[in-house]
Formats: structure tokens, C-alpha cells, sequence
């Protein structure tokens, strides 16, 4: 809404802020502002995360416990224990597969738009669709020409995605700007 949101890299985190204004309030306190974004990441994620098991051992979540709810990098990864942690953080690629094949396996059954939410072409017009996870969310494109623009802005992306699904943008909390006042 500012213009050009300000993108800043924190230990391969990208965190967006609306102005440049932000990035020092966020930084005055890192390690809380990271925690709050990791506690909206947990509660926007959570209706999409697809495994009922750990994306590690693949024991099933609960039987040790709670599971574990690890933000890597901006994706929610539920756990057994926290002895996975270290597995994740050692081959995150590995894992984050793991949740990703689950996601686009769940995901596709019930996928709202049949049209690419970058260009609008249709879904398979162009090859296979071209299907990429965000934030434990299947997109589907209609070329590997639409990946590098809908990394460019996901965020308006996925509210077209979310304005197709059943339940509307009110579903995702994508808009969600908590306290922040200008």
C-alpha cells in the first residue's frame, strides 16, 4: 500500500515491510519480531500443512508428545520431538521435499482455479502445469515463464488463489497487518 515493499534477508529469512521505516523497529528487537512472525507463519500455515506424520521419522504427531512446530525459513515443518530439529537444519531440502510432495499431492485434488495465477492461460495450455509450493500452499503455473514473476510479489498471487478458494481471502489472514499504523 507504501509503494514498493522493503525486502530484507535475516539468516535466509525474506521479511517484507511496507516502508523503510520498519526495518529498524523489527531489528531493534530481532529474536522477538522473528518469534512473532514465526507465531503468524505457525497459525497461516496450519490449514494447509498437509502431514499428519513427522516429516522425519515419520512416526505420528502426538505420539511423543506435541509436535514440534519448526519455521524454516518461512515454512511451518511439524516434527515428533525435537531431536528432528537437527535433521532438518542438517538436509533442510530433504524434509522440506517431504512436505512439499505432500502438499502438491493433497493440494491438487482440490485446487479452485484452472487458469495460471500470473498470466490467466489455461492450466495445461502451455505443457504440464508447472506446480511450486509457497507458505505449504500448491500454485500451479502454466510455464516455467510465470515462476520468476510470481516470485517477484507471491503475496498477489495468492490472494488470486485465495479469492478462488472456497471461503474467499478471509481463510488465509494473508492481510493481516496485526498493530501496524501509518
Amino acid at each position: 500500500s507504501m509503494g514498493e515493499p522493503i525486502v530484507k534477508n535475516y539468516d535466509g529469512r525474506e521479511i517484507r515491510f511496507c516502508c523503510a521505516g520498519c526495518p529498524k523497529k523489527f531489528e531493534s528487537d530481532l529474536a522477538g519480531s522473528l518469534a512473532k512472525v514465526d507465531e503468524a507463519i505457525v497459525k497461516q500455515q496450519s490449514p494447509y500443512y498437509p502431514l499428519t506424520t513427522c516429516a522425519v521419522s515419520g512416526a505420528k504427531l502426538g505420539s511423543m508428545g506435541d509436535p514440534i512446530e519448526m519455521v524454516y525459513q518461512n515454512r511451518l515443518v511439524r516434527l515428533c520431538c525435537e531431536g528432528c530439529i537437527k535433521k532438518v537444519e542438517a538436509d533442510p531440502a530433504k524434509y522440506l521435499a517431504i512436505v512439499d510432495e505432500a502438499v502438491i499431492a493433497q493440494q491438487q485434488k482440490t485446487y479452485p482455479l484452472k487458469t495460471c495465477v500470473v498470466s490467466g492461460e489455461a492450466l495445461g495450455s502451455m505443457g504440464d502445469p508447472i506446480d511450486r509450493v509457497f507458505a505449504n500452499r500448491l500454485v500451479r503455473l502454466c510455464c516455467k515463464g510465470c515462476v520468476k514473476d510470481f516470485e517477484k510479489d507471491p503475496v498477489k498471487f495468492l490472494s488470486k488463489l485465495d479469492e478462488a478458494s472456497p471461503g474467499g481471502a478471509a481463510k488465509s489472514g494473508a492481510h493481516d497487518h496485526g498493530d501496524h499504523k501509518h
